[in-house]
């Protein structure tokens, strides 16, 4: 083991480690030789990352005992709330559409101009995706090259430079294994990451930012709704509309977000879980969820809307679209009615945050249906535990979709 004090810099990863970003009279430990990173079916080699120790945990594993470091905290009663980790990713881009290396730094807050462009026009998107523990302590990414794609895709839209699917992915890694003892233990929940990339150049007149910040935090979570994969409620909106044909609510802006604040704590308000978004031109079809997509099923017909520029293309949900196809299910992309929904056999959501989540009713202009006597569908059931079984390492990734940080 090799020993380095923090007073000077350690470039580790492609990333720059600045000496600020440890307390001092803490060392580095760098193993002699690097670990490995499996992607899919291909070992490649990584450099080791760096971990201050922080409690250890030992689990037996097929009669061996494998040594997990744990960060000090409560696991057995992890919502979906920030749980501050150690570090953060942050990586900036100049003018010329360039970005700089990016560098680890401890997580808190950033230095932003009054005038940025993320502050005044709303110039930002952001990402969601999950880390998983194992049980023999390796650490699963779930698609992250999927998120790295709709970063891309979001920021054309936005006039915006973005990262290269490499510097994403590279990014999360380095930002999970510096943050690695944040991972839940198996059964306990997952790290949430969260990639934000934001106009940070000041900026008066309405133009694009002149400078980017690239930032990755990761928080460690447990269930999105409270009901965890018990049914949750939903209710129709009908006066509020999520996104209109040719606007935004096809990528990760910001602005997409803030704009179903109100209608979502007037729907909690009554007792009700989330809002379930229409159409704003027909306003007969279903399009989305405040946070995720959504789906129906009749029969051996699973249906979900399509993407024509209004929804979100949920890694979840294109990831559950071929799970089912794989099971037998018939997948159908196309609109679905509120008529569809309601005479529906079952229903769930589906995105990062929530992975599978059923619906338990919905209610439409005072009208309640209620899905399988308020109890999980066995279609949600059974698509659930096919996919969090694979996100986990639990059964064999055939699909290629995920990597492992070993």
């Amino acid at each position: 083991m090799i020993s380095m004090e923090y007073g000077g810099a350690a470039l580790r990863g492609g990333a720059l480690i600045s000496s600020s970003s440890f307390p001092s009279g803490h060392k580095l430990h760098f193993p002699q030789s690097s670990s490995l990173l499996k992607i899919q079916n291909h070992v490649c080699p990584m450099p080791s990352m760096v971990s201050l120790l922080p409690t250890t945990r030992c689990e037996a594993v097929e009669g061996r005992t494998i040594r997990v470091d744990l960060a000090d905290t409560d696991w057995d009663n992890l919502g979906f709330g920030l749980v501050p980790t150690d570090y953060m990713y942050v990586m900036k881009c100049t003018q010329n559409g360039t970005f700089t290396e990016g560098k680890l730094q401890p997580y808190g807050p950033i230095e932003l101009s009054p005038s940025s462009g993320v502050l005044n026009y709303g110039q930002g998107l952001f990402e969601g995706l999950k880390a998983y523990r194992k049980e023999d302590g390796s650490i699963l990414l779930f698609r992250p090259e999927e998120n790295a794609l709709r970063m891309k895709s979001g920021a054309e839209r936005m006039s915006m430079p973005s990262p290269t699917v490499e510097q994403f992915v590279d990014a999360v890694k380095l930002t999970v294994l510096s943050n690695k003892h944040w991972v839940p233990p198996v059964g306990k929940g997952s790290l949430y990451i969260r990639p934000l990339l934001m106009g940070s150049g000041p900026i008066l007149g309405l133009a694009p930012a002149p400078e980017y910040i690239f930032l990755i935090f990761v928080s460690p979570v447990g269930n999105y709704f409270k009901e965890g994969l018990a049914p949750i409620n939903l209710i129709v909106e009908t006066d509020f509309h999520r996104a209109t044909p040719g606007g935004t609510g096809g990528v990760k802006t910001i602005g997409n977000y803030a704009s179903v604040l109100k209608a979502q704590a007037i729907a909690k308000a009554k007792g009700y879980s989330d809002v379930l978004y229409l159409d704003s031109v027909h306003k007969k079809y279903v399009e989305e969820v405040s946070s995720c997509n959504i789906f129906i099923v009749k029969g051996n017909v699973i249906s979900t809307p399509e993407l024509l520029g209004t929804i979100l293309p949920g890694i979840t949900r294109k990831s559950i679209i071929q799970v089912a196809r794989n099971q037998g299910y018939q997948v159908d992309e196309r609109p679905v009615s509120v008529d569809d929904l309601l005479d529906a056999d079952e229903v769930f959501c589906t995105g990062t945050a929530v992975v599978v989540s059923p619906v338990g009713s919905i209610t439409y202009h005072g009208k309640r249906v209620e899905y399988g006597h308020r109890g999980v569908g066995v279609v949600s059931q059974k698509l659930y535990c096919a996919l969090t079984d694979l996100q986990k390492g639990i059964t064999e990734d055939n699909m290629g979709w995920t990597m492992e940080l070993n």
